[in-house]
């Protein structure tokens, strides 16, 4: 047993939050574009989008920040420390997102650890969230680490 996650905290693990689905519009892949500053007719120019191995406009992979979950799944770990650092995120992308899409957001707790470091001890959550479109195809993980020390 650690100092804050008992072996009944580890039920927590493949704990999922509640699905969400998004409608993705052709004009907010453009202004999301627009705000990153990426000019790639891919993401802003329809005609020109049709002449790609896609077919037509697509989403800039970072488009999924904008669909994240309202809410992480649901933990009750009262004990754990406080302070709380992005520990980063890694991303698979997949299938590509076009205007249309319903997109369906669902986020599982994938790790739940405790680790020493240079402050103590800190608690490690990894969360793996999960973006299919309306055919079920797979477009993009993200895992997010999350650590409280």
């Amino acid at each position: 047993m650690g100092k804050y996650i008992s072996d009944e905290d580890k039920k927590f693990i493949g704990t999922e939050s509640q699905p969400i689905t998004h409608e993705v519009e052709r004009g907010a892949i453009r202004l999301f574009a627009q705000a990153i500053g990426d000019p790639n007719p891919l993401f802003n120019d329809e005609k020109a989008a049709r002449k790609t191995r896609f077919g037509g406009m697509i989403a800039p992979p970072t488009f999924v920040r904008l669909l994240m979950p309202r809410e992480m799944p649901k933990m009750d770990l009262p004990n754990i420390p406080k302070r709380l650092l992005d520990g980063g995120s890694e991303w698979e992308f997949y299938e590509p997102i076009r205007p249309g899409d319903r997109i369906t957001v669902v986020a599982r707790l994938a790790d739940l650890r405790e680790t020493e470091g240079r402050m103590g001890t800190m608690v490690v959550r990894v969360t793996e969230v999960r973006y299919t479109n309306q055919f079920d195809e797979l477009c993009t993980i993200q895992r997010m680490t999350l650590i409280n020390y």
